[in-house]
């Protein structure tokens, strides 16, 4: 089976802007609750896609990706972001151990949101034939992107969320120079995907949360697996 471009656009236009965004709601809803009200005043503590789509990361990086698959054919991965929500690590009551949370929210959404996808999926199974397709490739979607964006920010490498976790958990001294790595991180996750290291990396963590869905929701993870193969491929 294979999928037009109206097709894709239209099973992963939900799933994407919701994984990006209830990511960076997250981050901002935890740090609230260790007392940076920041992203709180400033209204980005919020549900609401269009506080925090970013024109670029949110809607043209994915579209172009979804065009270049169409275009060039094979596989892809979807990724994007969305503005990042502001977060005041001086303004959290313990600084060091508090940024530990706030940045595992964002990752642990997007493991929550791959359980609902998964969970949708047998809602579709479960209506009949008329909902099963749409809503199995949405859920698909939706599991699959979140298990993306959780794999890729739990790299620890700053100013990912994985990065920020491990200034959190190293000592003192340690932190402070392993944080100096922040102003090339980006260029460091170019250099991963350009030699072709980054797809190797994630991929134990992109198939543990496929099986953690599909024990959640009683699929197989070669159904999902399956699945997710139509809407990539």
């Amino acid at each position: 089976m294979e999928l037009n471009l109206i097709q894709k656009i239209s099973v992963w236009i939900i799933p994407v802007i919701f994984a990006i965004t209830l990511h960076e709601a997250a981050h901002g809803y935890i740090a609230k609750f260790f007392g940076d009200k920041t992203a709180w005043m400033l209204g980005r503590v919020t549900l609401n896609p269009f506080k925090h789509i970013d024109p670029v990361g949110t809607i043209l990086v994915p579209l172009s990706i979804l065009l270049l698959s169409k275009v060039l054919g094979g596989g892809f991965i979807l990724f994007g972001w969305a503005k990042p929500v502001p977060v005041n690590f001086g303004a959290l009551r313990n600084p060091k151990r508090d940024m530990l949370w706030v940045a595992a929210a964002g990752p642990a959404a997007n493991l929550f949101m791959a359980i609902l996808w998964a969970l949708i999926i047998r809602l579709g199974i479960s209506l009949g034939d008329s909902y099963t397709q749409p809503l199995a490739l949405m859920g698909a979607a939706g599991i699959f992107i979140n298990a993306v964006l959780m794999a890729l920010n739990l790299l620890p490498l700053p100013p990912l969320d994985g990065g920020r976790i491990a200034v959190s958990l190293l000592p003192g001294r340690y932190a402070y120079r392993f944080a100096q790595i922040e102003p090339y991180g980006f260029y460091i996750l170019l250099a991963l995907m350009f030699i072709g290291w980054l797809g190797l990396i994630l991929s134990p963590l992109l198939m543990l949360v496929i099986v953690i869905t599909g024990a959640f929701s009683g699929l197989g993870h070669a159904e999902i697996a399956t699945l997710i193969q139509i809407i990539t491929s």
